[in-house]
């Protein structure tokens, strides 16, 4: 019963910026982890930065010092800000929410996906 909302994809040069943002909408007691994945030609989908409820953070090694996770508790949407970016970045990224909800229900929630592509 939780729905998301992502919005920033689009088309970008090489080194320059996006960002993302995923909305989180329903029946939501609690977001516990926010992360986006992210999913390119050919390769397998990977994890690329989560955040907890307390605010720690992990990223992937490609994209440390460059990607930064944030978000917004009272707006229920997390974010991710990515800078120089290659075509590397080119994929599909999607949103992932663990929801606490009522009664102690714990459910995952994925984006359907927003397109990030890199030209060179």
């Amino acid at each position: 019963q939780v729905q998301l909302v992502e919005s920033g994809g689009g088309l970008e040069q090489s080194g320059g910026s996006l960002r993302l943002s995923c909305a989180a909408s329903g029946s939501i007691l609690r977001l516990q982890t926010m992360a986006w994945y992210r999913q390119a030609p050919g390769r397998q989908r990977e994890l690329v930065a989560a955040i907890t409820s307390g605010g720690s953070t992990n990223y992937a090694d490609s994209v440390k010092g460059r990607f930064t996770i944030s978000r917004d508790n009272a707006k229920n949407t997390v974010y991710l800000q990515m800078n120089s970016l290659t075509p590397e970045d080119t994929a599909v990224y999607s949103c992932y929410v663990r929801n606490i909800g009522y009664w102690g229900k714990t459910a995952d929630y994925w984006g359907q996906g927003t397109q990030v592509t890199v030209s060179s």
